[in-house]
């Protein structure tokens, strides 16, 4: 199996700063394409969930564009999404079955590289029909994006921020979208030239990659993680690097203060502080933590 975690092990700095970005709901504005479009007809189909069909797509779109858990790796997205959906009361009063993937749990719990290429194999080796069933859905929501999500192009002032960038940082995609996708919809809009790596689900996890990419290599405060979700922040956190918030729903905005203003204060040592702080009091008030609906014990 391909060495994944050596290829960022082995990027050597060509500029004093390092700055990772998440793609979905970040750089691109594809996240509520693929989570309504590919996602959620494909979470109903393969889980069995047509009699609660409306119930399932509320609480997909609520754990993966609506909640604190926006931009979670697909598998322990669709485990929270499962959970949400068998408390919720109408689910529970309709006496609906929600599977329980208790396989799918446990390889989570056990495997930090939770990609399809890592669940195939286990898959191949073990013959079990859950996470057979949990791999023909995640292969089923790829082809629906590479049939679906095209044309879909940067936010507002991405392109210019990674022009101003790039000359200055070494700039990587930290993302857990699948390295093929990711490769496709940035190569699409001649993206690829401002960035050293992509970093997908099959490198392991947002912390992981940020690491391994900058590790004995860049000072904290020279290394910024940008991203919409809280597993971005978690990911600077953990490294104890930087972190610059795109807000849900403010996404052109926060671009626009990105380009115009933070990147500035970060090339010049002044963004750590009470700026990065308000930054993120913002960041953290954008999105809920649990549902608006009634969610038995």
């Amino acid at each position: 199996m391909k060495d994944f975690a050596k290829e960022l092990r082995d990027l050597k700095p060509e500029h004093p700063f390092f700055i990772g970005i998440d793609s979905d709901g970040c750089a691109f504005d594809t996240m509520e394409i693929k989570q309504k479009e590919c996602f959620c007809p494909n979470n109903i189909k393969y889980f069995d969930l047509q009699p609660i069909a409306k119930y399932a797509r509320e609480a997909t779109e609520f754990v993966n564009l609506y909640s604190k858990e926006r931009g979670s790796n697909r598998y322990p997205a669709l485990l929270s999404v499962l959970s949400w959906l068998s408390r919720r009361r109408e689910v529970v009063e309709r006496s609906a079955t929600v599977p329980d993937l208790k396989r799918l749990r446990q390889w989570v719990k056990e495997e930090s590289r939770l990609s399809k290429s890592v669940l195939r194999s286990l898959v191949e080796r073990t013959g079990d029909a859950e996470l057979r069933n949990v791999l023909a859905w995640s292969e089923a929501v790829d082809a629906a994006i590479e049939a679906i999500v095209k044309n879909v192009p940067p936010f507002p002032f991405v392109r210019e921020s990674l022009k101003k960038a790039y000359r200055k940082a070494d700039i990587m995609v930290v993302s857990q979208t699948p390295l093929e996708a990711l490769e496709r919809e940035w190569a699409e809009h001649g993206l690829m030239k401002y960035v050293r790596a992509i970093a997908g689900q099959e490198h392991g996890t947002k912390t992981e990659h940020i690491a391994l990419a900058t590790k004995a290599k860049y000072p904290a405060d020279k290394t910024l993680m940008v991203g919409d979700a809280q597993g971005d922040y978690r990911a600077a956190t953990d490294n104890g690097v930087c972190f610059f918030p795109i807000v849900p729903g403010r996404e052109e905005a926060s671009w626009q203060r990105f380009l115009n203003e933070s990147l500035d204060r970060f090339l010049a040592g002044a963004y750590k502080g009470r700026y990065e702080a308000e930054l993120i009091e913002e960041f953290d008030a954008a999105l809920p933590e649990t549902p608006n609906w009634q969610v038995l014990p």
